[in-house]
């Protein structure tokens, strides 16, 4: 986090709690800096943050004042398909407790949310990231701002073309990672108190930005055999007013299922109608086991409302973090809020990954990645069947690197979680999925490291830990 992030991040602490009341006068720049002992630039790029979230609004000559609270001035909300109560999404100390536990040294990563950096061609990019910071002009720190390296933007319009998407490369805003893309986006199109449909279980990072712009969330079941529920949505957009949907179409994380194309084109052109813009999560769609790429969703679009938001840092280079989004009618204000917090994604690694996407054999090194992942997949498949209890259920993704866990509901997963991580092992509890603490009988695991005797032997762990779960119940 920037320093003027930590600043707004504080500013926005004191506003949330009811601290400062609506309608109060900020104070000055002049204060600020003399009280945080940071710059102009810092204080007015803060104040700007806290516009944009829309936690105070500009005077003209008179200086920042406290926006009215959100609606009902509640906090951030979740509501579920099946109810209408609105309930609080407090997740990030959940998912902060778990992530942190998972950085433990020695801990085997079944819980990660990376595939293992051994599978990356670090040294192939070292060469081009090496190139390119020899050829690049100084004149680049201000070609390169957003929407981003031309070059950078070329190649991944040619990609999309690979997989019969015309995206013209204008469209196309290279960012800090997919995740800030996601961001953005979001930014983009709400406001504090808008309603944001979010996937059931879903990414928690999605529910982790909803509660963080002050936003409510609605949650969509996602079957882990068929995906996304279409009904539950129509029904969703006919009784709320949905402002935005953040929905992960391939190889969704955490279940692992892949919609259709005629269910992608069906929630497409059911949001069409609802003029409601779709935030499609796409950084596992590279990673598909099977011959072709499945279609995102924006290959149905016709009215420039699905913003495709996609990275390298999970298929080539995690630490460059470079991702993209293609935000079609959206390009522009996502292109000024990118100016408005972190200015660009660094020059080098943008140059640098445009250099190997040109020279560096992208294509075969997708190739062997795709087939590592396959047989890892298999082999945990196996080791679940040999060493978890009869009735686990999971499914077999076809693409990606995650599989989806249910357990009998004697099981809890946080019990299960801490569990092994006292016995050296990392898993994803099902509760960090969900804005209401649900699937509390199910886990995600991560097959992107390469299989070895020590994760057998933790999956075999994990069924001893699941045995003495349920003979302790």
């Amino acid at each position: 986090m920037t320093r003027y992030e930590r600043l707004a991040q504080i500013m926005a602490t004191e506003i949330r709690s009811g601290n400062v009341a609506a309608g109060s006068r900020m104070p000055s720049l002049r204060q600020i800096i003399a009280q945080h002992g940071v710059s102009q630039s810092t204080a007015a790029r803060a104040y700007y943050l806290l516009e944009q979230w829309g936690l105070v609004r500009a005077a003209e000559r008179s200086g920042y004042f406290v926006a009215p609270r959100p609606v009902n001035g509640k906090a951030t909300q979740a509501v579920t398909a099946d109810e209408d109560e609105a309930t609080t999404v407090d997740i990030s100390e959940l998912v902060f407790s778990v992530l942190d536990a998972a950085k433990q040294p020695g801990i085997v990563p079944l819980g990660s949310a990376f595939p293992s950096p051994t599978f990356f061609p670090l040294s192939r990019l070292a060469k081009s990231l090496g190139h390119a910071a020899r050829s690049v002009s100084p004149w680049s720190t201000v070609v390169d701002l957003p929407p981003g390296n031309e070059n950078l933007r070329r190649q991944i319009a040619l990609r999309y073309m690979r997989i019969g998407i015309s995206q013209p490369a204008d469209e196309i805003v290279v960012t800090n990672g997919a995740l800030e893309a996601l961001n953005l986006c979001l930014m983009a199109v709400t406001q504090p108190g808008d309603v944001v449909a979010v996937e059931s279980p879903g990414f928690y990072a999605a529910l982790q930005a909803v509660e963080r712009l002050g936003l409510r969330a609605v949650e969509i079941p996602v079957d882990p055999q068929t995906g996304l529920d279409l009904d539950v949505l129509a029904n969703t957009l006919r009784k709320h007013p949905v402002r935005a949907c953040w929905f992960m179409t391939n190889f969704h994380n955490p279940t692992g299922v892949t919609l259709s194309d005629a269910k992608k084109k069906a929630l497409v052109d059911l949001l069409a109608q609802h003029d409601v813009p779709l935030i499609e999560d796409d950084v596992y769609g590279e990673l598909h086991f099977s011959p072709d790429y499945p279609k995102p969703a924006m290959a149905f679009d016709r009215h420039g409302l699905v913003m495709h938001c996609s990275s390298f840092s999970k298929t080539l280079a995690p630490g460059y973090r470079v991702g993209w989004v293609s935000a079609g009618r959206f390009a522009e204000r996502v292109q000024r809020l990118k100016l408005m917090t972190t200015l660009s994604a660094s020059i080098p690694a943008q140059a640098g990954i445009a250099d190997y996407l040109e020279h560096g054999a992208y294509e075969r090194h997708l190739k062997k990645m795709r087939l590592a992942l396959r047989d890892q997949r298999d082999a945990l498949c196996a080791a679940i069947r040999r060493w978890l209890p009869a009735g686990t259920q999971w499914t077999i993704p076809d693409g990606g690197y995650f599989l989806w866990l249910r357990f009998d509901k004697a099981i809890d997963a946080m019990e299960l979680h801490r569990r092994a991580i006292g016995r050296g092992i990392s898993v994803a509890p099902g509760p960090i999925f969900s804005a209401t603490s649900a699937f509390e009988h199910c886990i995600r695991l991560n097959f992107g490291h390469p299989w070895s005797p020590r994760i057998d032997a933790a999956i075999r762990t994990l069924g001893e830990i699941l045995s003495e779960t349920v003979k302790g119940a």
